[in-house]
């Protein structure tokens, strides 16, 4: 399934079932709440980490349906983006730091 199909099937179901689909500040905190679950999930090592990261994508979905992002678009935009980045490793902490083009 395509990311633009997903994202009007998780509108389509908020939409039937009578969720918010308006209060903007509301989903971002309704998102936080299933980080937070897939968190705890993860953790404890628990079977339904899969369902848990489903829901943060759901939300994502339908929170960019609400206002008006075409996620499809926008994630192929920033892979792009992405794959034309440099990053070197930081000795110190062992991460990767992105190197901006001067």
């Amino acid at each position: 399934m395509e990311i633009r199909s997903a994202q009007k099937l998780t509108w389509e179901n908020k939409l039937a079932k009578g969720f918010n689909t308006s209060e903007v500040p509301l989903e971002f905190c309704l998102l936080q709440g299933e980080v937070a679950e897939a968190f705890d999930a993860w953790r404890r090592a628990r079977e339904n980490l899969g369902e848990e990261l489903a829901d943060i994508a759901i939300y994502v979905m339908s929170l960019a349906e609400m206002i008006g992002v075409d996620l499809q678009g926008a994630v192929e935009n920033k892979l792009a983006k992405n794959a034309n980045r440099t990053y070197v490793k930081d000795e110190a902490s062992g991460t990767l730091v992105k190197v901006d083009p001067t």
